[in-house]
């Protein structure tokens, strides 16, 4: 998946959906179950959150568009996924004695439409402090999710993380943002 050049993170071109107010209200309602799980760090859960072929993806820089003609912050598929949340919860991960802790708000979240494949895309903007041997990290931008339907709620599909810093120097990305 990670070289598959096939997959499709582009947002353009999007069907109008008409949700009513409880679809509406059911979808944030996911998208802040899905932030509450990184917060308390209930990675299992977060992972089962995913389609099979679903990737998480920071654009490095303003003007990309895909995660192939340019560097990215990360790129990950399910097996990245999952060796990260495998690295957060080893006991010897230095890197995370103690363990970081995050507090995030989401905001302004607005359904888009659902691409040429049927995924929902929606935005969202987000705040994201991180704390960890007495050093705060705060992060912000917006999310693109494109979400799958599954069993009368959703997966995610894409997650796309875009930093408002994106182009800045940045430390280790340990946690999921």
């Amino acid at each position: 998946m990670l070289f598959d050049i096939d997959f499709d993170v582009s947002v353009d071109n999007l069907q109008p959906v008409d949700f009513t107010p409880e679809q509406k209200e059911a979808v944030a309602q996911y998208l802040y179950a899905e932030a509450r799980l990184l917060d308390e760090r209930r990675w299992e859960e977060w992972l089962q959150l995913w389609t099979e072929d679903g990737m998480y993806w920071a654009p490095q820089s303003f003007e990309q568009t895909s995660p192939y003609d340019h560097i990215s912050l990360f790129w990950e598929n399910k097996m990245l996924r999952e060796l990260r949340v495998r690295r957060l919860e080893n006991e010897r991960n230095w890197s995370q004695q103690p363990p970081t802790q995050s507090s995030r708000l989401l905001g302004n979240i607005s359904i888009e439409g659902k691409d040429d494949k049927g995924y929902l895309v929606v935005r969202a903007t987000f705040q994201s402090v991180e704390s960890r041997a007495g050093q705060q990290r705060v992060l912000a931008g917006s999310y693109i999710y494109k979400l799958a339907e599954a069993d009368n709620s959703w997966k995610l599909y894409l997650k796309q993380v875009n930093l408002i810093n994106r182009e800045d120097v940045h430390a280790n990305f340990e946690v999921h943002i």
